[in-house]
């Protein structure tokens, strides 16, 4: 009877073979004049065709700078086009409030943070403290209390803003 000889495999693609040879697989170079870097970024030779370039990460970059995707087409082919980007892109712009990878617990976007620290209030301040503060703020920066003050004038405009974002997020929030 036959011994069965164990494989060196172990599962591991380093231990593998990538073919029927253990010869290195030849890279693509960079389809740029004078380039020697793999070419491992595929680029349209032109618009809706299947042939590729292949570039290296800085002529791919160059390249993608001078893409111009409207090339000849109509304003009535790049207004569809543009209508049909927006109708595919809707599922992301319902999480367009939660600021994704901003700061704070993820219950306020980034614009709302900036507009608490123009306030100078905590992250988890309520809508009665951020009414609070603006008043505050607001008497203490107005054009009318300080004619003649740029500055003043500046930070008011400031608190006016910041307590527009924050209101209107929190009609958002109790309105859904």
């Amino acid at each position: 009877m036959a011994r069965h000889r164990r494989s060196d495999d172990w599962g591991f693609p380093r231990w593998r073979g990538y073919g029927s040879t253990r010869q290195a697989e030849p890279v693509r170079k960079c389809d740029r004049h004078g380039c020697d870097e793999p070419g491992d970024r595929p680029a349209p030779k032109s618009p809706n065709s299947r042939e590729r370039w292949h570039f290296c990460e800085a002529h791919a970059a160059e390249y993608n700078r001078n893409w111009n995707y409207f090339e000849g087409l109509t304003a009535e082919e790049i207004a569809a086009r543009e209508a049909a980007e927006q109708r595919d892109a809707g599922a992301f712009k319902q999480a367009n409030y939660y600021g994704w990878g901003g700061p704070g617990d993820g219950s306020r976007g980034r614009d709302e943070m900036r507009a608490l620290d123009v306030l100078e209030l905590e992250a988890d301040a309520d809508f009665e403290a951020v009414k609070a503060a603006y008043r505050r703020l607001a008497k203490a920066n107005h054009p009318d209390l300080k004619p003649g003050d740029a500055e003043a004038a500046t930070r008011f405009q400031a608190i006016q803003a910041a307590y527009e974002v924050l209101r209107k997020s929190e009609e958002r929030r109790n309105a859904a």
